[in-house]
């Protein structure tokens, strides 16, 4: 059987630890987490669901923080390893040329992408409810605001890390204004960063007909897809409501390449479930939330960012063979 193997360039310092002695996981925690703290700062009671991308020698990353006013504010955040994190005091400031769209009544859940050299931020844009705010930024100093991508209201907007077919391609979940009845990943394409159109349907959550209760609210793409020889791998929260509130959990789908709305297989069950006293215990208990991917393409070690119970950020660890081998092997598409 061919290894499944990442296409993409080699990243031999992306934090890693290896995966411990007897450890049947796809996904297994870093044991020094979390790597941020619900208090990093001054006046922050708490940091994640955040976006960090290779940058310089080391990385750089926007973070979802949260002051006193439990208003979700955006900051940059650097680092000489992924681990070790130097968050800028301010909330990140954005340049726009439109006055209609150059303020957010708030902003969190943001993802980061380098596409053709540029780095693009998406998050989720307090404009007249929730919908996708989209920047550019070269130095991670200046961000150029560009056009929300969608109307109110939508979240988990997820850009591809290159184009495909001559065009710019976006996950994200339409919802409501509270936390979303309906709960499905479609993709969208657009030719320019600002007209999307040619709306497809990705995948829908599960339920009692799929067996699949703990995607059984709502789903919503996570990282940055990961391109491999199998197709695109995307890693993805599933939700269920319980009698006691919501659970997060984490999933994975492989995506035809050349049509990425196509999905060719899909998680049965959970990869990651909030476990861990840092994942079960916070503002929103019970919470793991997948937001950022760093890949070493020759090795297929792969690092993933999550946001643990709404209060700070962890690290897990996976390889891409095991990942792949996994979910062609406990596949269910619907």
């Amino acid at each position: 059987m061919a290894t499944s193997t990442i296409l993409g360039d080699p990243l031999p310092n992306l934090p890693w630890e290896n995966k411990p002695t007897g450890c049947t996981e796809v996904l297994w925690r870093f044991t020094g987490n979390p790597v941020l703290p619900r208090n990093p700062m001054p006046g922050i009671q708490g940091i994640y669901n955040s976006a960090v991308v290779p940058f310089g020698d080391g990385f750089a990353g926007v973070f979802r923080t949260e002051s006193k006013n439990r208003y979700p504010h955006l900051h940059v955040g650097h680092s000489p390893d992924g681990i070790r994190w130097e968050i800028d005091a301010n909330p990140v400031e954005m340049i726009g040329d439109d006055p209609d769209v150059d303020h957010d009544a708030y902003a969190y859940d943001p993802r980061v992408v380098k596409i053709e050299g540029t780095y693009y931020v998406t998050w989720c844009s307090g404009h007249c409810g929730p919908t996708i705010g989209i920047a550019r930024t070269d130095d991670f100093r200046t961000f150029h605001r560009m056009e929300n991508a969608f109307l109110p209201f939508n979240r988990n907007g997820v850009l591809f890390p290159r184009k495909v077919g001559g065009n710019y391609l976006m996950l994200s979940r339409p919802s409501d204004d509270g936390h979303t009845p309906f709960g499905d990943i479609y993709l969208s394409q657009s030719p320019d960063l600002c007209y999307w159109g040619r709306h497809r349907r990705v995948m829908g959550r599960g339920g009692d007909a799929q067996g699949q209760w703990w995607q059984r609210t709502k789903i919503g793409a996570g990282p940055i897809p990961i391109e491999t020889t199998e197709g695109w791998l995307m890693i993805y929260h599933g939700v269920m409501d319980t009698c006691n509130g919501f659970v997060y959990s984490v999933g994975a789908a492989i995506l035809d390449r050349d049509r990425p709305w196509k999905v060719l297989h899909r998680t049965n069950q959970h990869l990651q479930t909030p476990e861990a006293d840092y994942e079960v215990c916070g503002h929103v208990p019970n919470v793991v939330f997948p937001c950022a991917a760093l890949c070493d393409a020759p090795s297929g070690r792969i690092a993933v960012y999550y946001g643990a119970a709404d209060t700070c950020s962890c690290l897990a660890f996976a390889q891409v063979d095991e990942l792949i081998e996994f979910t062609k092997a406990n596949s269910q598409v619907f």
